[in-house]
């Protein structure tokens, strides 16, 4: 069988199309050479198991999981990231359908959620993610902070919406002010592919 390895997706809109919340050169650079490297990074682990295992020589095993952990958590979530964005004259504002139903159920109103969560992404540590993830042990939506890019795995949950707040994310467009990136990014959340990751997860068996 054929080994198969990541690649780096396309972005589902051209690289000027988030304008003027985040920039042509910033979602450039961000997805052309940040968003690369992880993908680059997790191959090239990818190769080494494959050819230690060939050759049947040892390898760093603790050292290279936990950097393929790393590397597989920047690519999933910078591929969720560049999905639940999009133009602004399509997307923002408040969500509709399911989603809205489940948002004012868990946090009691959607002003309530977006305070939660930009205070969540405001506040991340260094760098990380603010994550809404939809439990469906308890039919719950939580709002967690994941460090880096480790994903926080736990069963029965799935992110649904992700907000990269390291600095690579936004320093081009807003410098050290991450506050002003978590507000700009309320108007181009695309309410509609987070939407659809819930319905799906509802309907699943899993």
């Amino acid at each position: 069988m054929a080994k198969k390895f990541y690649k780096l997706p396309d972005l589902p809109y051209a690289y000027n199309a988030l304008e003027p919340y985040i920039s042509e050169e910033q979602l450039t650079i961000h997805h052309d050479k940040h968003h690369k490297t992880y993908v680059d990074a997790a191959n090239g682990i990818l190769k080494l198991f494959d050819e230690s295992r060939e050759k049947g020589e040892d390898f760093d095993i603790k050292g290279k999981a936990k950097e393929l952990s790393f590397n597989m958590g920047g690519h999933q979530l910078h591929k969720l990231f560049w999905e639940n964005m999009g133009p602004a004259s399509e997307n923002g504002g408040e969500p509709t359908g399911k989603i809205a139903e489940y948002i004012n159920d868990s946090f009691g109103s959607f002003e309530r959620f977006k305070k939660e969560f930009s205070q969540t992404a405001i506040t991340t540590e260094g760098s990380g993610w603010a994550v809404l993830v939809f439990c469906k042990s308890t039919e719950r939506l939580f709002v967690l902070q994941y460090e880096k890019h480790n994903v926080n795995l736990v069963p029965r949950w799935i992110p649904l919406l992700v907000l990269d707040v390291w600095e690579h994310a936004y320093y081009l467009d807003y410098k050290n002010v991450r506050p002003d990136f978590v507000e700009a990014f309320w108007n181009i959340v695309n309410w509609d592919a987070a939407n659809m990751r819930l319905e799906n997860w509802i309907s699943s068996t899993i």
